[in-house]
Formats: structure tokens, C-alpha cells, sequence
């Protein structure tokens, strides 16, 4: 569930703008870029393939309910929005639409009633797929997917999110990409782009936002492409450049990381973790390679050595367990026992604490929710066995996880901002992603 809520605000922002829009601008279908024959047939297993690249199933389907029937609450700050059924049901899903009107959907947010999809669907970066997969996907959910009578709860935003006519002028500013696939070409590099900038949809996360909430940077061309962005108080670390994870682990450990959620150095917690649950991990061995080799090489950057020897400064202190403060005492207490004194952990278990992006990160809501809350490992092919860590919101006060939180952002050579007890307070009450 790779996306950033907060974007339907941009047909918000763009007040008058929108009406304006609704007026002057037609609703616009972009035909395919690529003909194909009329009886062009995907090849078997290719649209089932295309799902899993593109991370359908973990918007589409609510927890506990029939795969893709919709009927997910997706929580945003300017109100609930809840997901689609894309069943081929004739009713109450997509078993009406064309192949024209599906393709409208995918890569122009447009409904076959012509109403505008909020952006949380991440049409942005479909639109960069091909004709080939748009047309497998198509005929995936209409022959293979199991059809579906759920009729979903409506979305009903308060004013003035509730116009859909705005978002076509929202529209205008953010789909100013062509469609069609932005790579040419059957290298890894230019397979790992096609799949990070398309299906993947990779910049809905890992991009920061323009003004009007839409994507600061979709393709490598973009200065802010893939250099960090903010998932629901996650931070969404940055994909390149030097320190960043493609350039400081080997790309053997990337893959891993894409295909189990674990690797040496890290595990994938958040929204991450479901990618990989729902996405990832179905991908071809050959192709979370090509991601890996994608981001490693892409702009050139030099690559970083591995994350350095950790200062024994704490290591020593933790080890002598004297004249500790509180954050120190509550680590030895409650964390020790995994992630060890020297906070490396144990490779492909319990993640490094040194160089964290969760614990590092400018936004706190991460490693908040991980103490408090716990965090979870999905279970995949490579890595069947799933991983639990408890959550501690029972056993801590907000002083104490605010202690332990800053102890950990300055710890092994950690240098981010302290944490106040008030900074915890809103998550206590959030469950656990």
C-alpha cells in the first residue's frame, strides 16, 4: 500500500482553479501509445505478474475480505478514503469497463463514469508502463480474478475535498509526463527503471512533494527523484545518493532486502514491509536484481563504503553499566538482548540500530510506532519464518520511549534530534501499521 495520502489535497489547493478547470479543460482518455493487433493475448501468468509488480492487492483488498473486492480504509488527513472494488463484478466492481476505459484509469485517473480518481491511486507513475502489461493487467482481472458483489463504502470527503472536478486541474500540473514507458532497452539498469518508475510506483514514497502535493520527481531525469519523502509520519528514506541503502549495501543485499524484507543490515517495517508481503517478493529473482542494480548505478554517484565500525563509546559504556542515563538503562533493559551493545544486531533477524534510517529519520513516527507498537516481518518464500517484536506501549510511559528513542538517535554514531515526551503522545493511541 505505496502511497502518499496526502496528495488529494492538491485539487484542494488549487481552489478557483478547479472549477475553472471543470469548465475549459475536457476530460481526457490517453489513447495507447502502443498498437497492438485486436487479438493480441498476454502471454500466461504475465497480467497475474503486472499485479504483483504494481502492488494491487494490498489497497484493494480489506483485511479479511475477498482479494481486490475494495473495501480498505485508507486513513488521510483529510478523511477516510476507501478502496475500489476492481473485481470483474458488473455491479459493484470493474466488469463493465472497456479496455479503453481501463487504461483511463491506470494512467489518467479517470473513472468510466468519467469522475476523477483521487490520487492516492497512483496514476502518476502507471502511466509510464507499458501497452503490453496495461493490457495483461486488463485482462488478468477480467478473466482470472474471481468476480465479486461488494459494494464499498463511499468516499465522502468534507468540502472541499469532496470535488472530484478539481483534481482535473490538479491534473494538468502533475501529469505533465508523457505516457508510455520513460526507458528503452532489456538491460538490468533499464529493466530496474521500468519497474521503479512504473508498476513499482517507487516516487509515491520515496519522492518528496511539490507545493500541490504531486510528485517532486518520477523519473531520474526529475533533480528530486527518489531523494525521500513522508509516508502517514513515516519517513520513506532517500533511494540515491551517497549514504543512502543502494549505495552503502551491496546489491546482492538490496535484493534480498526487496525479495525477504531482511537483510545484514536492516528489516522492512511500515508500508515497506506490505510492498514486500504483497509485491516484492512474488518479483523474479532477475528482476529485484534489476531494481537493486537500478538504484545502485543510476545517477553516477560514488558508491559508499559499508556502514563504518560503530563508536565503541557506547559500546563501552553499555558494556561497564555505569553513570547510565535513562534512554542507556531502558536499552540494556528491553533491547540489549537482540540488537546486542554494539547495536549491529543479528543479520537477517534483528536489524542494525547504527545508521537506521527509521531511527535516524527526520520524522519520529517510524520508530515511534516500533517501540510502542511493535513491528512484524512478513512471511516470504525465501524467508518463510515470520519475525514478531513486541511493542512496549504497555510497559513504557511517553517519557520513557521519548529516553529510549533519543538514546538510540545518538547512539554508535547516530547524530539526530533528541525526542520529547510530547513528540510520542500522538502515536500511543495509533495502532500498529
Amino acid at each position: 500500500m505505496k502511497t502518499i495520502l496526502r496528495v488529494i489535497g492538491g485539487a484542494a489547493v488549487l481552489g478557483a482553479a478547479g472549477l475553472a478547470a471543470f469548465v475549459f479543460v475536457p476530460v481526457q482518455r490517453t489513447a495507447a501509445v502502443t498498437d497492438l493487433p485486436a487479438d493480441w493475448t498476454a502471454p500466461e501468468g504475465a497480467g497475474e505478474y503486472v499485479m504483483y509488480a504494481g502492488d494491487c492487492m494490498a489497497c484493494h483488498t480489506a483485511e479479511g475480505g475477498q482479494p481486490f473486492a475494495g473495501g480498505r480504509a485508507i486513513h488521510s488527513p483529510m478523511g477516510t478514503i476507501w478502496s475500489t472494488n476492481i473485481t470483474p463484478d458488473p455491479e459493484t466492481g470493474i466488469g463493465g469497463y472497456s479496455l479503453d476505459e481501463f487504461r483511463a484509469a491506470m494512467i489518467d485517473g479517470i473513472r468510466a463514469d468519467r469522475a476523477h480518481l483521487y490520487p492516492a491511486m497512483p496514476y502518476e507513475n502507471y502511466r509510464l508502463m507499458t501497452e503490453e502489461d496495461i493490457r495483461a493487467l486488463y485482462q488478468y482481472f477480467m478473466e482470472d480474478v474471481q468476480p465479486v458483489n461488494n459494494a464499498v463504502e463511499a468516499t465522502a470527503l468534507s468540502f472541499p475535498f469532496n470535488m472530484r472536478f478539481g483534481i482535473r486541474a490538479w491534473n494538468w500540473l502533475a501529469l505533465s509526463h508523457d505516457a508510455g514507458p520513460a526507458v528503452s532497452g532489456d538491460t538490468p539498469e533499464d529493466r530496474g527503471a521500468y519497474l521503479v518508475d512504473g508498476a513499482g510506483h517507487c516516487a509515491a514514497c520515496h519522492s518528496p512533494r511539490t507545493a500541490f502535493m504531486s510528485q517532486d520527481g518520477i523519473t531520474k531525469a526529475d533533480a528530486n527523484y527518489l531523494t525521500g519523502g513522508e509516508v502517514d509520519g513515516w519517513h520513506a528514506p532517500a533511494l540515491r545518493g551517497p549514504g543512502s541503502a543502494p549505495k552503502v549495501w551491496a546489491v546482492e543485499e538490496m535484493a534480498a532486502y526487496l525479495s525477504t524484507g531482511r537483510n545484514a543490515h536492516s528489516a522492512a517495517n511500515g508500508e515497506m514491509g506490505l510492498v514486500v508481503r504483497d509485491s516484492l517478493q512474488h518479483l523474479t529473482d532477475e528482476d529485484n536484481l534489476a531494481i537493486a542494480t537500478y538504484l545502485r548505478t543510476m545517477d553516477g554517484a560514488p558508491e559508499t563504503a559499508s556502514v563504518a565500525e560503530a563508536a565503541t563509546t557506547t559500546e563501552t559504556m553499555l558494556t561497564e553499566a555505569t553513570d547510565l542515563d535513562l534512554g542507556a538503562r531502558l536499552y540494556l533493559d528491553n533491547c540489549s538482548a537482540c540488537h546486542f551493545v554494539d547495536g549491529k544486531g543479528a543479520a537477517e533477524i534483528f536489524p542494525e540500530l547504527a545508521n537506521n534510517s527509521i531511527v535516524t529519520a527526520p520524522q519520529i513516527g517510524g520508530l515511534a510506532n516500533v517501540i510502542l507498537h511493535g513491528a512484524e516481518l512478513p512471511s516470504t518464500e525465501h524467508r518463510p519464518m515470520k519475525l514478531k517484536m513486541q511493542g512496549y506501549a504497555d510497559r513504557l510511559s511517553d517519557e520513557e520511549v521519548a529516553a529510549l528513542a533519543t538514546f538510540l538517535r545518538q547512539a554508535w554514531g547516530n547524530d539526530a534530534p533528541p525526542v520529547a515526551a510530547a513528540d510520542i503522545a500522538p502515536f500511543r493511541a495509533q495502532a500498529a501499521h
